[in-house]
């Protein structure tokens, strides 16, 4: 309502009673679940004795009860967060019973007149009293505008944080305001071009930032954790205690948390949604898997396509080597015309340096297994003799291995095989299975499974 109603001021509110010498240096740590603690760093000229700190722009979801200032020399006596933001509806809601100046123009003639008007409500449209009379102020596309004297003193252009302090002396020094607010998340994201041929994987990570808190932070040193926040608080508290400064570009671990610095600072506007890219690395060695994982024995009446998978390290030596955040990793690879086509995605979890990574990407369709149970006994009371067939085809024009497990029980014993195999485990036996281009590979074994049950000597 009353858009066409111009609303303006004839004084101006003075933001701060101190004057700030440099401007604000910001660092913000980021948790994945729509919490952040923010820190504004800012060098004021402050006069000895009780003076009031305001400190326009924090965020419009700050918790206030989070907030602290520190600085040399200062004590705080009070503090207070003024979330009524300065809007025409807000500045005429305060006006109610005082008085105004109602300017009218003449459509026809342009020519002014200047009413006085007291304010009787503001509530689903403005009632006024001009006179004798009383008006209500209509939004009927005529040109009328509202004077008022002052901005009413508890009405912000932004959200702001008032200090009251002393100051032992005057002079210019740094004071740092911390403080938690919701409105801020983060994720890690992650594009993957893969060159079968060459073995090599391109791999790039964004980092996407999302700010509904209501104010923007700019060129902010950013850090991003990854941890529960009901207790990585206090940690982080501690962590970024006394200045700016954060961990290096790698993850620095504190407790069962991790904490990730973007390398550059970055601005985070309000109401944005960005991606900052925090790794892009070419040409790191990977390699596809296909695999075959089967539990029990059983015969299957149709082939089943094997597990495709990507293998590859995340260390110096395979040219990668950085802490990686946990996100979704999207897979692309080139078909024969050269065009890069999405083949898979994955959930990568934090990865440390040095960890070695395996992600699925799909079924194959064209490399598959198939079982055959080809004998059974029982020849003795607790023990099973089962002796099966897997038959692994392969369709491509190219050889593959298959990286075949069986799950078994851990009583169980493996008495005869086709090819080498090897227990992994107590519950997996694991074969390297070759298959040739277009062609198939069968691998029989036969597994002891149970105990002879002995006699009761009674």
């Amino acid at each position: 309502m009353m858009r066409k109603v111009l609303y303006t001021c004839s004084a101006l509110a003075v933001l701060c009673g101190a004057a700030w010498a440099e401007p604000a240096k910001v660092a913000i740590t980021i948790y994945n679940d729509d919490t952040a603690l923010v820190e504004d760093v800012r060098t004021l000229d402050l006069q000895p004795g009780r003076q009031r700190l305001e400190f326009p722009g924090v965020s419009a979801r700050i918790r206030p009860e989070t907030a602290a200032l520190t600085g040399d020399g200062i004590d705080i006596v009070e503090q207070n967060f003024d979330f009524d933001l300065l809007t025409p509806s807000k500045m005429m809601e305060k006006a109610v019973g005082s008085t105004v100046q109602l300017v009218r123009v003449n459509p026809a003639t342009g020519r002014e007149t200047i009413e006085t008007a007291k304010v009787l409500s503001a509530n689903e449209g403005v009632v006024l009293k001009i006179g004798d009379r009383i008006e209500v102020l209509r939004d009927d596309g005529l040109p009328v505008r509202v004077l008022f004297d002052k901005i009413p003193e508890n009405l912000r252009a932004k959200p702001t944080l008032s200090v009251t302090v002393t100051s032992k002396t005057a002079g210019a020094r740094p004071v740092a305001l911390r403080y938690l607010t919701s409105g801020i998340g983060w994720s890690a994201d992650y594009v993957g071009v893969f060159d079968e041929k060459a073995g090599k994987l391109d791999l790039q990570g964004w980092v996407t930032l999302t700010n509904r808190s209501g104010t923007s932070y700019t060129d902010a040193k950013t850090q991003l954790i990854a941890g529960a926040p009901g207790q990585a608080g206090d940690a982080v508290l501690g962590a970024t205690e006394g200045g700016t400064g954060g961990a290096s570009d790698d993850a620095t671990s504190f407790g069962d948390y991790h904490l990730y610095t973007l390398k550059l600072p970055t601005t985070i506007a309000e109401n944005q949604t960005k991606q900052v890219s925090f790794i892009d690395a070419a040409g790191v060695k990977a390699q596809k898997v296909y695999l075959v994982d089967r539990g029990g024995f059983s015969s299957q009446r149709t082939p089943e396509g094997a597990a495709v998978k990507l293998r590859f390290a995340n260390d110096a030596a395979s040219g990668l080597g950085a802490a990686l955040p946990a996100g979704t990793l999207r897979l692309y690879a080139k078909d024969s015309a050269g065009r890069a086509q999405f083949i898979g995605e994955d959930e990568l979890g934090h990865v440390a340096q040095g960890s070695k990574l395996e992600l699925a990407i799909g079924t194959a369709f064209d490399v598959t297994a198939q079982s055959q149970v080809t004998k059974r006994d029982a020849p003795k009371k607790g023990v099973t003799v089962t002796s099966i067939t897997y038959t692994f085809r392969n369709a491509r024009a190219e050889p593959a291995t298959v990286l075949f497990s069986q799950g078994v029980n851990p009583d169980n014993e493996l008495v005869e095989s086709s090819a080498p195999g090897e227990r992994v485990d107590a519950g997996t036996y694991a074969w390297r299975v070759p298959i040739p281009a277009r062609g198939e590979t069968k691998l029989s074994f036969t597994v002891r499974e149970g105990r002879e049950e002995k006699p009761d000597p009674k």
